[in-house]
């Protein structure tokens, strides 16, 4: 997942309290990511140790959000 139209963010937001509002989604400044051989908590570390954006670890979804906002990082489900 990349881009979302601010009606999709919507959307999703209504469905979940884990998608902010003003997603950086809606600006194409972030993404959810998987990469297939890739274990997910390797795919984190990697972002991470970039030391740039936010990083958020959603093990039970199955991806990793990465962006170009301030730095952090979370864990969601």
């Amino acid at each position: 997942s990349g881009y979302r139209s601010p009606a999709t963010n919507a959307a999703l937001h209504a469905r979940s309290s884990g998608v902010a509002t003003h997603s950086l989604h809606m600006k194409g400044k972030a993404t959810d990511l998987r990469v297939e051989g890739v274990e997910l908590r390797h795919l984190r570390r990697a972002a991470l140790d970039l030391k740039r954006g936010g990083v958020g670890f959603y093990p039970v979804s199955n991806f990793v959000h990465v962006d170009t906002g301030r730095v952090r990082q979370w864990s969601g489900a």
